[in-house]
């Protein structure tokens, strides 16, 4: 097993647990950045009550690698409500090698110590859209 490139800040650990346990009814995510001084995962940005994707893209840089924990109100067509959880790698085909190779390596790492099984890689920002979400989370 390989190493991954960057460890994860104990406070992110502790975020991302409660994030993974919470009872909140709203959309929320944690968006988290290489700190490349230090080598390590943080936290860069919490979002709670997010009004729609339009709001959660603007929050997402579109030049630089970043991992999104995601929990998204999904109206299912009985009237349930659920809240999935996601892991999204979002990684733009043009920004810097070096960059994208500290993302890519501690990505297995990030997924596993979120503990998710809906894992989704994105070059594209614009791809993500009520659409894009309904599709993928659903399942």
């Amino acid at each position: 097993m390989a190493l991954p490139l960057c460890t994860i800040n104990p406070d992110l650990k502790e975020l991302v647990r409660k994030f993974r346990f919470r009872r909140a009814v709203n959309n929320a995510a944690i968006i988290m950045k290489v700190d490349q001084a230090s080598s390590e995962i943080v936290k860069e940005e919490e979002l709670e009550d997010v009004e729609d994707v339009d709001e959660l893209r603007n929050s997402i840089p579109d030049t630089q690698p970043r991992y999104v924990l995601l929990s998204w109100a999904i109206t299912h067509s009985d009237g349930r409500v659920s809240y999935p959880l996601a892991f999204i790698f979002t990684t733009p085909r043009d920004c810097q090698p070096q960059l994208q190779m500290m993302y890519a390596g501690s990505y297995n790492h990030v997924v596993k110590e979120c503990g998710l099984t809906k894992v989704f890689q994105m070059r594209d920002l614009e791809e993500l859209d009520e659409e894009w979400i309904k599709t993928n989370l659903v399942k």
